[in-house]
């Protein structure tokens, strides 16, 4: 509602508006308001009333009109919640990317959301040896699990992969020539390339081979008395396919060895266990590579791996205590809260009990296409009804991925909830850009996909918590006429 008011001698209708808004603490005052400071403070619902008024006196001279006091505390009340909330909103994944890292990668154990949560509430012995009562080493927390998981001497840990690396070829290569195959020369994502890695750590690349084929020979005519490292990339964020060949782990580790150089490999994913034990493709373990003679290999933490954001380091004792001596290491060292999660989510793997069921991530990607399929019936209708009369909807099978560049040729069986217009035409592009932007503005956003012309709500990602929220906030926010809450079974 908005008041008009004919203005004074002299006045413009606008000057005369203006004249009768209500004062910031005329505003504060009210009971809503005042309730609404007393719960997220006074200094940010006053700036919300501010930013209201703001906002009136800069729509009076185009209308003549100004907002009731009561519109204006709505509107304040508004913007109040709006700067309360958190910019980092829960989101509904169905997508069909199960590792997205625009949505947070892995979802955390169980345990490790325990840990972490404890480990906020008061002190730690994060650097603090408790038998002794000297200062100890925040490695010490995770580094003997990691080396029982992996087969390594030694670990270190840093706060991504992409750290990992860096800090590994500026301890033990900065200043000298390392040595890489031409195919391995990646991109990781937000574009981050390897030979710019390599360049930030002061290292003179050497590329060898050629795109597809890379043969030993081409690494060992490259090795000179100012060569410190051979480095492997594992290509987990693509495929070369056809007329191939490159070097396996134990011949590179020996001719390091023999050349007086080390071997190091970037895994990137990271897994820790044989997933093939579920039915998944098989990815390059740590151990792999450590009992075929590598000295440096790091992966991920928050892909296959299923943890916290982190860049976890193994190795020979020697190579490690050298890339944790290096002044770059405590710039990019982990906070309590990540070991407090790694620390967990690693005892789950030491423990061998019931990973895929209470890692996240290994029970999205082992989840049974029957058992997606299940979870499309129970939400396909509500999903219908909420996109409109303008869809048809449909159960239809799909392939999911893993994502964050794991296996990237590898596709996993998967159902999806379609949404299709009855109407094609040129609009349609269009309706369903909107109709997705509807399902994103939910409270907790929904986010899916397009594609071939449709939405698609990939439910591999659904848990049974999640499925209960977006049925109730569907249910809420259902069009007019429509009845919320009706579970049919389509075909």
């Amino acid at each position: 509602m908005s008041s008009k008011i004919l203005p004074g001698p002299g006045e413009s209708t606008s000057e005369q508006n203006l004249r009768h808004l209500p004062s910031v603490d005329r505003l504060l005052g009210s009971s809503a308001l005042s309730s609404l400071a007393d719960a997220l403070g006074r200094p940010l619902v006053k700036r919300a009333v501010q930013r209201a008024l703001s906002q009136a006196r800069d729509h009076a001279p185009k209308d003549g009109q100004t907002p009731s006091e009561q519109a204006l505390i709505s509107m304040a009340s508004g913007f109040a919640r709006e700067d309360a909330a958190s910019r980092m909103r829960p989101v509904i994944n169905l997508t069909g990317t199960v590792i997205h890292t625009n949505l947070g990668r892995a979802l955390l154990a169980e345990e490790a959301i325990v840990s972490v949560s404890q480990a906020m509430r008061g002190y730690s012995a994060l650097e603090f040896d408790v038998a002794s009562g000297e200062r100890g080493d925040r490695d010490d927390v995770i580094e003997g699990l990691i080396c029982q998981l992996t087969g390594a001497e030694a670990a270190t840990v840093v706060n991504n992969c992409a750290a990992a690396v860096l800090l590994s070829l500026v301890a033990l290569g900065g200043r000298k020539e390392v040595i890489i195959s031409r195919g391995e020369q990646i991109e990781i994502g937000g574009a981050f390339r390897m030979p710019d890695i390599m360049r930030a750590a002061n290292c003179r690349l050497v590329e060898v081979g050629t795109t597809n084929r890379t043969h030993l020979h081409d690494y060992a005519s490259a090795i000179t008395p100012k060569s410190a490292l051979i480095v492997k990339a594992h290509r987990s964020n693509y495929a070369v396919t056809g007329f191939t060949s490159e070097v396996g782990d134990a011949e590179l580790a020996a001719l390091a060895k023999r050349s007086g150089v080390l071997y190091m490999v970037d895994l990137g994913s990271g897994a820790l266990v044989d997933m093939s034990a579920w039915g998944l493709p098989r990815e390059p373990l740590p151990s792999d590579s450590l009992s075929k003679g590598a000295d440096v290999v790091m992966f991920s933490g928050d892909k296959l791996l299923g943890g916290p954001q982190a860049g976890i380091i193994v190795g020979s004792r020697a190579a490690i205590t050298r890339i944790k001596r290096h002044p770059l290491k405590r710039t990019l060292r982990v906070s309590k809260l990540v070991l407090a999660a790694l620390e967990a989510t690693l005892r789950v793997y030491d423990s061998g009990h019931r990973l895929h069921e209470r890692l996240p991530v290994l029970a999205m990607l082992t989840r049974s296409r029957d058992a997606i399929r299940e979870s499309c019936m129970r939400v396909g209708t509500a999903l219908a009804n909420y996109a409109g009369p303008e869809f048809e909807l449909s159960i239809e099978d799909c392939a999911s991925q893993i994502g964050s560049g794991a296996l990237p040729e590898e596709k996993l069986p998967s159902a999806a909830v379609v949404l299709r217009p009855r109407l094609v035409s040129r609009r349609s592009g269009s309706l369903l850009k909107q109709t997705l932007t509807r399902f994103r503005s939910l409270p907790t956003p929904v986010v899916g996909r397009i594609n071939d012309q449709a939405i698609l709500f990939d439910c591999r990602c659904l848990s049974i918590a999640d499925e209960a929220l977006l049925l109730g906030q569907l249910r809420d926010a259902q069009p007019p006429g429509i009845a919320g809450g009706q579970q049919d079974r389509p075909a």
